[in-house]
C-alpha cells in the first residue's frame, strides 16, 4: 500500500484531480505505519502464549522487558541516504537499553552459550550496539522483520555458528510471537520453526564443511581427527531442502581447520595436515575455496530456486593465551576499538576468500536472475572478544572435558546485532525495489 502512494505521489502520469485523494492516502499510510507496531503487543501476546509447547508456566506469565518498550521505530523503510552508508564499517557504542530478552525470558538459548545460567560474571558484553560510521544502524525490530517475512521462508545454512544465529533470532522474534516446531524429524541439526501468524518458515540445515564430508580416522593425526573431504560435491543434507526457500544464509569456517584429505571426482587431490606419503598438502585454504566454489554452483544449479542468497562472512574467534586444546580463553569485558586489533591471518585469508568466490558467484547468479547478498559480519565480529562463553558453558565443576568456547557467542550477546543487520538489508532490498518500480513508472 505504501508503496502505492509513493508511485501515485511520484508518477509523472499522475492526474491533477487525485491529488486530494492522494493526500488523503498518505495521511491514512503515516498513521497505519505509526500506530500500527504500538498496538501489535495488544493481540500478539495473547495468541502467542498457546504457539509452543516447549515455554514453562513461568516464561508465558513474564511480560515483555520495558527496555524493548522503548523501541518506537516506525515501520518504515529508510531513505534512500541510508543506503549509501557501509553499515558493516564502524564501532561499538554503549546501549544501556540492551539486552531485549534474557535467558529465562528465552527458552531458545543452546545450552552451551547460556553464560548467565552457568555463572558468568559481568553483564556489559550485553549492552553494546553497532553504529556505523557516516549512519545510524537501527536495533533490531521484529515486528518489521516478520511483516517483511509474511509469507516467506529462510533457510540457515552452515555450521553451529549458523545455529547460534538462528537461535538469536528466535529470542529477538519472541517479543512478537513465539514459534511452532514443524521440523520433519526430531534433530537439533536440522530443525524448522513456523510462526502462524505471519505463515514465516526459518530452518536451520547443519553441514560441517558446504560439501560431503564423512570421518575417517577419529584419532589423528590432529585432535580433532582426519576428515575427508569430497570437494566437488555439494552435501546433500542441505542441497537437496533449499529450493523452495526465499532466503538462504549460507556460512561456514572453523570446521576446516582440522586435519581433511581432499576428494575430487572420487580421487585424492591432497590434503591438509594429513601426514600421508605422496598427498601434497594444499593447505586447509585450498579445501574452503573449493568447498564455498562448489556450494555457489550448487545453488545456481537449481532449477526451480527463486530465491536470495545471503553469504554471512567469517565471524573470528578469539582464543588468547593459548590455542583453543592448549589453555586458550576469552575473558575480556569489552570490545575493542577498531584501532586496537585487524583482521589478520586465518581470519583474513578465510575472508579474502569467502569475498572471491562470492564476487564469482554472483556474477554467474545474475544471468539467471538470482540475487546474491554479501552478510558482512565480519568487522564487528572481530571486535567482540567479550562476547564468547569461555567457560560460562557449562558449570565449573562438571565432570566432562569441555574446552573454553571462544568461537560460538553468548544468549543474549554480540551475536543479536547480526539480525540489525539482516532487517537492515532487507529493509534496503525494499527501498531498491520501490526505486527500481518508480523509475519503471516515470517511464
Amino acid at each position: 500500500m505504501k508503496f502505492q502512494v509513493i508511485e501515485l505521489l511520484f508518477g509523472k502520469s499522475t492526474p491533477k484531480q487525485m491529488v486530494p485523494k492522494v493526500t488523503l492516502l498518505a495521511v491514512f499510510a503515516i498513521l497505519l505505519f505509526t500506530v500500527t507496531p504500538l498496538s501489535y503487543p495488544l493481540f500478539r501476546y495473547s495468541s502467542s502464549s498457546t504457539s509452543s509447547p516447549l515455554k514453562s508456566n513461568k516464561q508465558l506469565s513474564e511480560k515483555p522487558s520495558s527496555a524493548f518498550d522503548d523501541l518506537n521505530e516506525s515501520t518504515s523503510l529508510p531513505s534512500t541516504s541510508i543506503k549509501k552508508c557501509d553499515i558493516f564499517t564502524g564501532e561499538w557504542v554503549p546501549n544501556p537499553k540492551a539486552p531485549y530478552y534474557t535467558n529465562k525470558t528465552c527458552w531458545a538459548i543452546h545450552e552451551h552459550q547460556n553464560c548467565m545460567k552457568y555463572g558468568r560474571p559481568d553483564s556489559e558484553f550485553m549492552k553494546w550496539k553497532w553504529k556505523p560510521n557516516g549512519c545510524d544502524l537501527p536495533v533490531f525490530n521484529p515486528f518489521q522483520f516478520l511483516e517483511i517475512m509474511r509469507g516467506k521462508s529462510m533457510a540457515f545454512v552452515g555450521d553451529s555458528v549458523g545455529r547460534n544465529q538462528m537461535q538469536s533470532m528466535i529470542c529477538l522474534l519472541s517479543r512478537v510471537e513465539w514459534p511452532i516446531d514443524v521440523s520433519y524429524k526430531r534433530d537439533d541439526y536440522f530443525m524448522r520453526w513456523r510462526y502462524p501468524s505471519y505463515n514465516f518458515t526459518m530452518a536451520a540445515f547443519w553441514t560441517t564443511h558446504l560439501v560431503r564430508s564423512k570421518e575417517a580416522d577419529a584419532k589423528g593425526p590432529g585432535p580433532t581427527g582426519l576428515c575427508n573431504l569430497y570437494l566437488d560435491e555439494p552435501d546433500e543434507k542441505w542441497i537437496t531442502q533449499v529450493e523452495d526457500f526465499d532466503y538462504v544464509i549460507l556460512n561456514g569456517g572453523h570446521w576446516f581447520t582440522r586435519s581433511m584429505v581432499f576428494y575430487e571426482k572420487q580421487k585424492i587431490v591432497g590434503c591438509h595436515y594429513c601426514l600421508q606419503e605422496n598427498v601434497p598438502d594444499l593447505t586447509m585454504y585450498y579445501g574452503y575455496r573449493k568447498a564455498f566454489r562448489t556450494a555457489f554452483r550448487a545453488i545456481n544449479r537449481l532449477e526451480n530456486f527463486k530465491g536470495t542468497v545471503f553469504l554471512r562472512t567469517f565471524a573470528p574467534s578469539h582464543f588468547e593465551n593459548g590455542l583453543w586444546n592448549e589453555g586458550g580463553n576469552c575473558i575480556r569485558t569489552k570490545p575493542f576499538k577498531s584501532n586496537e586489533t585487524q583482521l589478520e591471518g586465518l581470519n583474513l585469508e578465510f575472508y579474502m576468500i569467502q569475498l572471491e568466490e562470492f564476487k564469482i558467484a554472483e556474477k554467474e547468479a545474475k544471468k539467471k536472475g538470482l540475487k546474491y547478498r554479501l552478510f558482512d559480519i565480519t568487522q564487528a565480529s572481530l571486535l567482540r572478544p567479550d562476547g564468547h562463553p569461555s567457560r560460562y558453558g557449562h558449570w565449573l565443576n562438571e565432570n566432562v572435558t569441555l574446552y573454553n568456547d571462544c568461537v560460538h557467542w553468548c544468549l543474549p550477546g554480540p551475536i543479536d546485532t547480526w539480525s540489525d543487520f539482516l532487517l537492515g538489508m532487507l529493509k534496503m532490498e525494499g527501498v531498491s525495489s520501490a526505486e527500481e518500480r518508480l523509475h519503471l513508472h516515470s517511464n
